[in-house]
């Protein structure tokens, strides 16, 4: 063999080397690509063959009451879970599933017609947990919302589908409530014939530990709440209620009528009564005899008039270009300021109001928070105040009894009451107390603005003598608070474009030291007196009876 045969055949050899050596190298390389860096997520892949994931709770952090008791994820139901892609492959699958659990045919259109790869179905009847079906498992799933809609239009509700918060403490606070979408998910293992394997990779995945802030802690008190609901619903009455903490300014109870379904709001779609405003702060209505507080303070103020200044009531007053007349069409006769304020004297208080005019009047209750927002975290209307040329003129008449463009909310009548109950010092009404953890640890505390003196003290003081006189001797006196300290209050009744009647009573108790302000509007419910002064009454007394029993715990 000569020397350039040989050297031709050393350099195949040698490619031939180097070719197998790349390729070594480049299975080796493979290899290690395969296991060390893609291993985990082509194991993960196989074994998504044998595993199922489930949502057993939601995705959301909590809301609580004032006293820590868990308002949201708070009650089980048993509930199906069916793998469709496993159970329509087999009819008989389906039939059994029926059979056992003895679901309706709506029940199994749904399975058949759902565009979910799961199909959740709540099973009402208590069945076995160890009932093997291929395709099936049964959990304890955790609901959002328990079902008694209590609180719903503070609380609000979500878009299911996609865990988002549409409206109220849900809506405002989304990006807090909202957890990893991974958080609620429970992980099961499945054989080859596509049956639950019990205890294996049984785990429930909750990505965001429970130290993570993702929770609300509310003002409100649950008790007082529940209290206020069950009024209004024995009463079967429209409209609103709100309890406010004196000393602090925390919303206790806040209730309107009617209510939502929390888990379903298509069932609200076909009311006309506005289901889906919370008419404490949402609605402004006029505010008719309670605005003669208004009236007062700006008379008093001005030192236009005293409480003890006499006027006469004619049973009418004549405005020139129209009458109004008073609420007693034989006139009161001669009166103090103090009667005429008991009585509710329409004649008296536009007498008043001439005195004082429009202007300064309008100047009282924008003082008092009227024409603005009372609380910063839900929706809520700035009523209306009249301005320009609806202050001039005859106009007047109708401003002095709270009719005219005047609208206000309950809140706002909740916080002109909170402000005199605390001698001219305003204190910011608020319904969140804190950011908490889901397990309600405190996390961080919800600011609110500082006190304020808006009015002098002495001023409150003639005024709440007249507040105590509307249930001494006057349009409240139907009602008997001595058993818990008495109370105080004004009543309203109001006149709609609808030419119907609202009634209006917003007073405090106890008398003396008093630690609730209380406000009840009802829609169309006619009389202030007859009608929102016992509801105010009965909430008082459950109330102050709330709290003797936790005193006493």
């Amino acid at each position: 063999m000569d020397k350039k045969t040989e050297n031709s055949i050393n350099n195949r050899a040698m490619k031939i080397i180097v070719f197998f050596i790349m390729a070594f190298i480049m299975i080796v390389i493979r290899l290690f690509w395969i296991q060390l860096v893609k291993g985990q997520e082509y194991r993960h892949e196989a074994e998504k063959q044998h595993i199922r994931e489930i949502r057993v709770s939601p995705a959301r952090g909590n809301i609580f009451d004032r006293n820590n008791i868990q308002l949201t994820n708070n009650t089980a139901e048993k509930t199906i879970y069916i793998f469709r892609d496993v159970v329509l492959k087999d009819s008989q699958i389906l039939e059994r599933i029926k059979e056992t659990f003895n679901l309706s045919e709506k029940d199994i259109e749904i399975i058949k017609k759902s565009n979910n790869r799961i199909v959740e179905i709540p099973l009402g009847e208590v069945v076995e947990d160890n009932t093997f079906i291929k395709g099936i498992v049964i959990e304890d799933r955790i609901i959002r919302y328990d079902g008694s809609n209590l609180l719903a239009h503070v609380i609000g509700y979500i878009k299911e589908s996609e865990n988002i918060g549409e409206y109220g403490i849900e809506k405002e606070y989304d990006d807090i409530l909202k957890m990893n979408e991974t958080s609620g998910i429970k992980y099961v293992t499945v054989d080859g014939k596509q049956r639950i394997i019990p205890g294996l990779n049984d785990t429930e995945a909750i990505s965001e530990k429970r130290y993570v802030t993702n929770s609300i802690k509310l003002t409100v008190d649950i008790d007082m709440q529940k209290s206020v609901e069950r009024v209004m619903d024995a009463r079967k009455v429209n409209g609103a209620i709100v309890v406010t903490d004196v000393e602090t300014g925390d919303i206790l109870a806040m209730a309107s009528r009617p209510n939502l379904n929390q888990n379903n709001i298509k069932a609200n779609f076909n009311s006309d009564d506005m289901d889906f405003y919370n008419k404490a702060i949402e609605v402004a209505y006029p505010p008719g005899s309670i605005f003669k507080i208004i009236v007062l303070l700006a008379a008093i103020e001005e030192d236009l008039s005293d409480i003890d200044d006499t006027f006469i009531c004619e049973g009418y007053v004549d405005l020139g270009s129209f009458k109004i007349k008073c609420n007693n069409t034989d006139g009161h006769g001669e009166l103090t300021v103090y009667k005429a304020f008991s009585e509710s004297c329409n004649s008296v208080f536009i007498q008043i109001g001439q005195k004082v005019g429009a202007k300064k009047i309008i100047n009282m209750a924008k003082k008092l928070g009227f024409g603005e927002k009372i609380q910063n975290i839900l929706i809520e209307s700035r009523g209306n105040l009249p301005k320009n040329d609806e202050l001039l003129g005859p106009s007047i008449g109708n401003i002095s009894i709270g009719q005219s463009n005047i609208e206000v909310t309950p809140l706002q009548v909740s916080n002109m009451m909170m402000i005199i109950v605390n001698d001219g010092v305003k204190r910011e009404i608020g319904i969140v107390d804190s950011i908490v953890t889901e397990e309600g640890k405190f996390v961080k505390k919800v600011e609110r603005a500082k006190e304020e003196r808006v009015l002098p003290v002495d001023l409150c003081k003639q005024v709440k003598k007249c507040l105590e006189g509307v249930v001494d001797v006057g349009t409240a006196k139907n009602i008997d608070m001595s058993n818990i300290g008495g109370a105080a209050g004004k009543t309203g009744s109001a006149e709609n474009g609808k030419k119907n009647t609202h009634a209006w009573f917003s007073g405090y108790f106890p008398r003396k030291n008093p630690r609730y302000v209380l406000t009840v509007f009802i829609e169309e419910g006619g009389s202030g007196s007859k009608t929102s002064v016992p509801i105010f009454e009965e909430v008082a007394k459950s109330i102050y009876s709330i709290e003797m029993n936790k005193k006493h715990k």
